[in-house]
């Protein structure tokens, strides 16, 4: 069976990786059948040839969970889809901060709905007593 998978180059504790179609009982730095591009993982700069990956899937290659990944979150040129921005590590103690605040808001907008709901209903309770006094007045 033929993989399409991650073949580890560079130095020790500064990995980088080129994307490759392989048989599935090559060793990890064997021959490939093709080479589809190159992914640095500290960097987050890549390099890859999707329409050939997406050729070689229809072919009946398996593509690891990682190839999968980078994969989806390819743009049409080959490069990584990667905002920074949205990528934040935040500590333990930060991380419960921020789920603390974020169960107060959701309370606060809770109570804030049911306060509506409940001003809605009171008018309508009103005028539906007010009717009929006017009309006892007419008769």
């Amino acid at each position: 069976m033929l993989k399409i998978r991650l073949k580890r180059l560079g130095a020790k504790k500064a990995p980088t990786y080129r994307v490759i179609v392989i048989n599935s009982t090559t060793k990890r730095e064997g021959k490939p059948i093709q080479e589809l591009g190159h992914y640095n993982p500290k960097t987050k700069e890549m390099k890859l040839d999707i329409a050939s990956a997406n050729e070689w899937v229809k072919k009946g290659a398996q593509p690891t969970d990682t190839v999968k990944y980078l994969m989806a979150n390819c743009n049409p040129d080959g490069t990584l889809n990667y905002k920074k921005s949205e990528v934040v590590k935040l500590s333990k103690k930060a991380q419960a901060k921020k789920a603390e605040e974020e169960a107060i808001a959701a309370e606060e907008a809770k109570a804030a709905a049911e306060a509506a709901a409940a001003a809605a209903e009171a008018p309508a309770e009103e005028v539906a007593e007010e009717v009929p006094a006017e009309e006892a007045t007419e008769a």
